[in-house]
């Protein structure tokens, strides 16, 4: 049984004819005859009742009503099949760190969703250290991140340097000077986060660099979380530029002298995995474009 003899039988009862039903599938009508003939044959039963007009015996009647939801199943698995096969469908696990999660890429995925409507997406929003564990185990296709320690598995292409700037209560000393630098922060509490965070093992390889400078601290587990500790007065933060754009009640924004912090952005994935295939790289290539010509977001 396939699906052109499940057709074939269907037109019949359509037409109540196996002349009509043969023009219609632009067969000659000995091969619509021999369909139902090796139909009926595999299914043990008669279907069709020959004779001056075409009728269904009781078993035709039941094998028609099931078929149709049968054709109607297999038409939608073979084009599932073809946009899966041209990149027009699929599902894309994807990992993303912040500030890119809730800044830049919601807006980004609405436009690209928008054109590929049928491709499933899914993201895990976590640091780059468990993104890369979560890479490595197959259970992200790719992340976008900062760069990681490199393995002999990994691949990372670079899209663009995440800016920093101090974030600072309005009151603060530090709001009198136009420019901050680096050694200012060892007279002030510093809001910093976890140990594991990129940002702040940067942030402590600079300061070694400056004369190995002793900061006074305070530890805030999110990065996201840092400029409502600022707006409280509890102290100074250096925060992606991008997340105090519109601006932050009673708290003010000064940039730092040099690069103090600055990370580098882009895609993670397997090596073995690079190029994309099919829907991943329609994606990938739309992430690509959005974040190397506006990271801004």
């Amino acid at each position: 049984m396939d699906l052109k003899t499940l057709k074939t039988f269907q037109m019949i009862v359509k037409h109540g004819s196996f002349n009509r039903a043969a023009q219609e599938m632009n067969y000659v009508q000995s091969t619509v005859t021999m369909q139902i003939q090796k139909l009926e044959s595999e299914l043990g039963v008669q279907l069709i009742e020959r004779g001056k007009e075409v009728g269904l015996t009781e078993a035709g009647r039941l094998f028609y009503d099931q078929s149709l939801q049968i054709v109607k199943n297999m038409e939608q698995l073979r084009a599932s099949l073809s946009d899966l096969k041209s990149g027009e469908a699929g599902h894309i696990r994807i990992g993303v760190t912040e500030p890119t999660a809730s800044y830049r890429l919601p807006g980004i995925l609405k436009k690209f969703m928008s054109m590929y409507p049928k491709i499933r997406i899914s993201l895990e929003i976590s640091s780059t250290t468990h993104l890369t564990e979560q890479i490595l185990k197959g259970e992200i296709d790719y992340s976008l991140c900062t760069a990681p320690s490199l393995g002999s598995d990994l691949y990372f292409e670079p899209l663009f340097k995440e800016e920093f700037v101090a974030l600072l209560p309005e009151d603060h000393p530090l709001a009198q000077k136009a420019v901050i630098e680096p050694e200012d922060f060892q007279e002030y509490r510093l809001l910093v986060t976890s140990a594991s965070c990129p940002y702040r093992r940067k942030l402590e390889m600079t300061m070694q660099e400056k004369g190995n400078v002793t900061l006074n601290t305070m530890e805030i587990g999110s990065m996201t979380a840092l400029k409502y500790y600022v707006e409280n007065g509890l102290g100074i933060a250096l925060v992606p530029k991008i997340t105090v754009e519109s601006g932050i009640k009673g708290s003010t924004v000064r940039t730092i002298t040099g690069s103090l912090i600055d990370m580098t952005f882009g895609i993670l994935c397997k090596e073995s995995a690079y190029p994309f295939q099919l829907a991943s790289q329609k994606l990938y290539q739309h992430l690509k474009q959005a974040l190397t010509s506006h990271p801004e977001g």
